[in-house]
Parts: C-alpha cells; structure tokens; sequence
C-alpha cells in the first residue's frame, strides 16, 4: 500500500483514540473545488462504508488518507482562447490592446475557463506510529509531503511536526551497505546512484545491476559518493534509501503488487498495513542503532 515514505517526528499529545483522531480531521475533511477554485485538499474516509471514519488504528498505528483535487487548465488553453479575445478587440477599438488591457484579458479568460476545465485527484497515505511518536508519508515528492503536513498541522497545532533526522550522516550507512560492512539483515540491492563530490552535476546511475562489480565499487572507492541505494532488509522488504533518509520504490518480497481482489477489501488493507507498520517498525529501530539516534531525543 505505500511506495515512498519520510519519516517526521511529531512532539507533543495525540488523540488516545480512533474515533477523537478522525474528529479532529473533520476540521479539514475534504472539500471538492468550486467553479472557481483551483485545488482542494483534504482528509477522507478510509473505509468508503464508513464515511464518518477518517482514521483507522490497527497495529499501533493511526492510518489516514489526504485527497488533493485540482482543476487542470493548460496555459496553452487559455493562451489559444486569449488570441481570439485579442484579435475581437483590436477589430472593436480599431487598434492592439495595451499591455495592461491584455493582462485584463488574460485574467478575464481564466476566470472563464476554470469552471470549465477537468477535475483530477490523487491521494496520498500517511500514518502516526503511536508508540514511536513518528508519522510516515507516503511522498514521492516534497511538494506531496509538504501539502499532507500542511493539512494534519490545522487539526493538530498542539502537535510540533518536523523532519526526522539521524545523529549521523545516511550516507556514512550507505556506504558501509554497499561494501558489506553493515548487519547482515540490510543487504545490497541492484540500483544505485552516485555523485562526484567535486562536480555536482555528474551523476552516474545503475539499475538492476550487479553492485558488487568491482568497476562500480570503484567510482565509490575513487571518491564519489552514494546519493541513493537499493537494500533489500531482512529479506522481506526491498527499497531504495537515498542519503536524506528517504525511501522509494518500497515492496514487500514475495506479494503480487497487484493484490488479490477476493476477500473484504478492508481485511486486506488492515493486513497490509500491519505488515508495513511491523516492519518499518523494525526497520526505525535498526536505523537509530546504526546511525546514533534520532537527532534531538
């Protein structure tokens, strides 16, 4: 159910139960856009059965689900409109439109065109891990994350969230992983990237390859150093770790990616998310040993 995930800190009380989380959220609870708003976001039901519900604790965990919908309105739209608009004013006056009558109608034509143009959505997972006090977003993009934690602050602003961070570097874990140096449950998958420290734009990328090549360890013992790496843990979950602690392309080994579809939906999704939170559980753990702690506690 999660692909990509950071990992935040959050200081200060949570709600003791399911049911005071998801009323805290109703605060924020989605919105569709209007005609003429552009974006919307906000929390939704976890089980579409129970729209009252927008939280669900299993396992230790408080799983929620952020909905951002947008309208899409192509600048190229509402350029092709506004040559029409210009060309009917310059027949009209008799002459071109200035530069501040062409602003007019540009804001003119989008004001026009927006309740008009298509609503799309996506979605974003995220979850507080009651015993550790972390909330893990499932964010490939910064922009993603940012928009989640925009909206759980409002409901929560006696909580203080923030970015987790380690005692010591991820990429000093990286590199000892890469040459076999770090415990034997973190193991070398077959995606890379690196970086030349002395030119930030050369960057040298390997996917599915075999990392123990010696031509590859060699750009790392040469002096370039691991910006992203796949580790396979424990041999149950396979990832990719990057050196600011975030993780992509996250699977657990031996599940079909597409799911089986017999069975109550939610049963499945409980199970799935048990899996996750006991394993990235175990995961966080391991991280803390390795890199001296989280920053701050």
């Amino acid at each position: 159910m999660f692909r990509n995930l950071r990992f935040y800190r959050l200081d200060g009380d949570w709600p003791e139960s399911e049911e005071a989380v998801s009323q805290q959220l109703q605060k924020s609870a989605f919105r569709a856009c209007g005609p003429l708003t552009e974006r919307s976001s906000g929390w939704v039901a976890i089980d579409s059965e129970n729209a009252e519900a927008l939280a669900r604790r299993v396992n230790g965990a408080d799983l929620m689900r952020l909905r951002s919908q947008s309208r899409v309105l192509p600048p190229s739209a509402i350029n092709e409109e506004l040559e029409v608009r210009i060309e009917e004013y310059r027949e009209r006056m008799q002459e071109k439109p200035s530069p501040r009558e062409k602003r007019r109608l540009k804001a003119e034509t989008r004001v026009e065109l927006l309740p008009k143009a298509m609503l799309k959505s996506d979605r974003i997972w995220g979850y507080v891990d009651l015993k550790e006090k972390v909330l893990d977003i499932d964010a490939g993009q910064n922009a993603a994350a940012e928009r989640f934690l925009l909206r759980l602050r409002s409901p929560f602003e006696q909580v203080l969230i923030n970015p987790l961070l380690f005692n010591e570097p991820v990429s000093g874990l990286l590199t000892k992983i890469f040459f076999g140096n770090a415990p034997g449950q973190f193991a070398v998958g077959r995606e890379c990237r690196m970086q030349d420290a002395a030119d930030a734009g050369s960057i040298v990328r390997w996917t599915d390859f075999d990392l123990s090549d010696k031509t590859i360890r060699d750009h790392v013992a040469n002096g370039m150093h691991l910006t992203h790496l796949a580790i396979v843990y424990d041999n149950v979950m396979s990832f990719v770790l990057d050196e600011n602690g975030v993780i992509s392309k996250m699977r657990f080994l031996g599940m079909d990616d597409e799911g089986d579809d017999d069975g109550e939906p939610m049963t499945r999704l409980d199970a799935e998310f048990v899996l996750a939170t006991g394993t990235l559980r175990l995961l966080l753990g391991d991280l803390k040993k390795l890199l001296g702690g989280i920053a701050g506690q």
